[in-house]
């Protein structure tokens, strides 16, 4: 049975948190963002930033890679720790382009990247990207006596107990468990989980899928080589 519900996020006027050490980053991603019709707040460090999400809980965070005393990836971590955190988006800026940026973000439980230098068009659309995402249907479904997935708290159930999934691993498991043993070409993969809009690379779809192994079981996703993944029923 499927039991469906609608999140009422719309993917303008989002709560947004950006997090960089340089000042004229901040205000050039705040002043594009506000007039995109988003609330934002900005903070130098990763410390006033997990300050302030004990306050208010943005509905997204940029939050920048390079940082003294506390880097992004150590400040998702901490996050992503927390299960009250576990609907926040986050975004990772970063000026390097080697791919140990990008899939460190990934493992921590980020959700995208955008490399710096930032243009402006392009962080518009990632953002809107990332909020469709979110504002995406909840569903409730029982994929076996085995595995549930709950799609309005982002949660797995295996075997009577409960996973906790980043945001991409679970969206990534979601679309594999929706046709069990049909075989999902890498390229459907990126547009259904990462969308269009958004580019990343083949090792991503490799990173999530290895984790979700990790922690469902090995023998629940098959590899395809060439074409995909399927989840075996």
């Amino acid at each position: 049975m499927i039991v469906v519900s609608l999140i009422k996020i719309h993917e303008h006027m989002a709560f947004i948190f950006i997090v960089d050490d340089e000042e004229d980053i901040r205000e050039l991603l705040r002043y594009n963002l506000v007039q995109d019709g988003h609330r934002v707040s900005t903070f130098e460090n990763g410390s006033l930033c997990l300050a302030a999400v004990k306050l208010e809980k943005p509905d997204l965070i940029l939050l920048d890679v390079m940082m003294p005393a506390m880097d992004g990836i150590e400040v998702c971590e901490v996050l992503k720790n927390n299960p009250e955190n576990e609907d926040i988006i986050i975004c990772f800026l970063t000026a390097r382009s080697e791919d140990y940026s990008q899939i460190a973000g990934l493992e921590a439980g980020g959700d995208d990247y955008i490399s710096k230098p930032i243009k402006p068009k392009v962080l518009v659309s990632r953002i809107h990207a990332l909020l469709r995402r979110k504002s995406k249907m909840d569903v409730k479904e029982a994929i076996s006596q085995e595995l549930k997935i709950n799609r309005d708290k982002y949660l797995v159930e295996k075997d009577g107990m409960e996973i906790q999934l980043p945001r991409k691993e679970f969206e990534l498991l979601a679309l594999l468990t929706s046709r069990p043993d049909f075989v999902f070409k890498r390229e459907v993969i990126l547009e259904q989980v990462w969308g269009t809009e958004v580019v990343v690379g083949d090792r991503t779809i490799d990173v999530h899928i290895r984790k979700l192994r990790e922690k469902i079981g090995e023998h629940c996703i098959s590899t395809v080589k060439g074409i995909g993944y399927k989840f075996n029923r």
